[in-house]
């Protein structure tokens, strides 16, 4: 036997594509069927997920599973339904206070639906306004401000403001659409007409271009990983769960064609004929742009009609997320196109060889993708110019509502953080001292306000506790209270572990027991709390409960006293 069976990962058996291969590969349709039938009701999904995958031709637990782990499908809706972020940009903007002025506005509690039956409330982590926090998603309409719940509540008028953008560098590369009103589909026009896959694949190793959703791994070595036959497939991955971060958001709104034309040239250097791109569903007016993008590059020639037409020019999908934080990590992520629930998976086998369906898949983040047509125009040796030696190119920062000048700055890695505070975000708003900063998004970490003297790299930043992640940066001032930030962020990653594994399942509660002060005598922050962060960094499926207990160090250290043992 020359390769592995359907259902069969790198010598491993997995039952769901075992479950789906028996049911004709039907497990693909199950996301948008079930999103359809969430919108129709206030049941839970017991009451409706069986039935849903039954219709499609699969077992009732094919569609509870799913149902139930996606917040989207897990939260009730009513003919109104609306979702208040609740991630730490807006938490920093007032303290948390505003879910319960929401709450009242809208006499409905989150999670439920109030007694009319007319008006759901669902809290999320992060709609990509965090630079205008608090905010809410109103069906598809945004709304954000400190008076988020009048907005909502029909005594303020409703506003959204878009997203304050410039350029640092002189040259953009990820702004050059939206900044220098450059089109990236002559790039890619140019390339698909005169050049090779190699020819691409050589300029982006020269560039040293690195993926930006925060792993940081090299993306020439991605694709060659892939085999490149026709079966491969790249998956752009906008599901952009970061708080702090809306880079992503900012690229798929302003600049789709970007995104697209950078996909492209990715399928055409990993010899893929099949592009997809998953778009968050807090993100609707991303997804409209988008899919409005690949109709006008299809009727242009840019893009395959089809799969079947599919070739050089490949076929381009637009797929939706469900609310969840780990199906960003790039297995979680390709168990959420295939159907499944959202959960990280066992690596190896990694998506390179055996993906979506088995296919070899290649993941790339949005922001990555976005600075290929611009590296392939200009040469890598030009991109490799910028930035540091160890950590090319340039990166979109985005500073959160706290700064006086909030907003996307594309910068040249390696510049000074203390410099991105106080040039270009011009410290905080009424002078207020920062008292701490997040970089990096809940897998990040915090510095000290006092400490920001250190580059924005990788490595310089692990130094000091922290990780590039996103780059987003969420500022804190002393109105908040260190503990309830603590309290939040336990809160966070409890809510958004997948529950593959104990040590993130078990742990990341047992850190909010013991953030709300519910643990045992002297567990918390004691030698009990100790062995379960080790636990957790050490023993973790993926990098989610890894770097929980290393964001609330730096957190811890960034504070001081106030935090004092919890630093282990």
């Amino acid at each position: 036997m020359s390769g592995p069976m359907p259902g069969e990962r790198g010598g491993r058996r997995d039952a769901l594509r075992e479950l789906t291969a028996r049911h004709g590969g039907r497990g693909g349709v199950l996301p948008a069927a079930l999103a359809r039938a969430r919108s129709r009701t206030a049941e839970a999904p017991g009451a409706w997920a069986p039935r849903v995958a039954e219709e499609a031709g699969l077992p009732a637990a094919a569609g509870l599973g799913p149902a139930a782990f996606f917040a989207d499908l897990a939260a009730p809706h009513g003919e109104r339904h609306v979702r208040v972020c609740t991630a730490t940009a807006c938490f920093a903007a007032r303290g948390g206070r505003h879910l319960a002025e929401v709450e009242d506005a809208l006499g409905a509690a989150a999670g439920t639906v109030d007694e009319t039956g007319s008006t759901s409330l669902q809290s999320v982590h992060c709609l990509g306004y965090c630079y205008a926090g608090p905010a809410a998603l109103d069906g598809a309409l945004p709304r954000a401000g400190p008076d988020l719940a009048d907005q909502l509540g029909g005594r303020a008028e409703p506003r959204a403001p878009g997203i304050p953008t410039a350029d640092t560098t002189g040259a953009p590369v990820l702004l050059a659409g939206i900044a220098g009103g450059h089109s990236a589909w002559e790039v890619w026009r140019e390339t698909v007409a005169g050049r090779r896959a190699e020819d691409v694949r050589k300029e982006i190793a020269v560039s040293g271009l690195r993926g930006r959703g925060g792993a940081g791994f090299p993306v020439a070595a991605k694709w060659a990983a892939a085999e490149g036959g026709p079966d491969t497939v790249v998956v752009a991955n906008g599901d952009e769960g970061d708080p702090g971060s809306y880079a992503d958001r900012l690229l798929m709104e302003e600049d789709p064609g970007r995104v697209l034309a950078g996909l492209a040239l990715a399928c055409f250097a990993c010899g893929a004929r099949h592009g997809i791109v998953l778009v968050r569903s807090e993100y609707p007016k991303a997804m409209a742009r988008l899919r409005r993008a690949v109709e006008r590059a299809t009727e242009a020639g840019d893009l395959a009609p089809s799969a079947g037409a599919a070739g050089p020019r490949p076929f381009v999908e637009i797929a939706e997320g469900a609310g969840s934080y780990v199906s960003g990590e790039e297995t979680a992520l390709v168990a959420r196109l295939e159907g499944a629930r959202g959960c990280a998976r066992p690596r190896p086998p990694y998506p390179t060889d055996h993906g979506l369906w088995d296919a070899p898949t290649v993941v790339n983040n949005v922001e990555t993708l976005a600075a290929v047509p611009w590296i392939v125009a200009h040469g890598g040796a030009s991109y490799a110019r910028r930035g540091t030696p160890d950590e090319t190119g340039t990166k979109l920062v985005c500073l959160s509502e706290r700064f006086a000048r909030p907003g996307a700055y594309e910068v040249e890695l390696g510049t000074p953080v203390d410099e991105i505070v106080a040039r270009f975000g011009r410290g905080l708003k009424d002078g207020r001292e920062l008292v701490a900063l997040q970089i990096g998004g809940p897998l990040g970490g915090f510095l000290a306000g006092t400490e920001l003297a250190v580059p924005l790299a990788t490595a310089a930043l692990a130094e000091h506790g922290a990780a590039l992640g996103h780059a987003g940066m969420v500022a804190f001032d002393a109105a908040v209270d260190p503990h309830e930030l603590l309290r939040h962020i336990w809160e966070f990653a409890a809510d958004e572990s997948c529950g593959a594994c104990s040590p993130c399942r078990v742990g990341t509660r047992r850190g909010l027991e013991g953030a709300q002060g519910r643990g045992g005598p002297g567990e918390f922050p004691g030698e009990s709390y100790a062995r379960l962060a080790r636990l957790m960094s050490e023993a973790s499926l993926c990098a989610f409960g890894r770097r929980v207990p290393a964001a609330v160090r730096s957190l811890a250290r960034a504070y001081g006293p106030a935090l004092e043992g919890w630093d282990r």
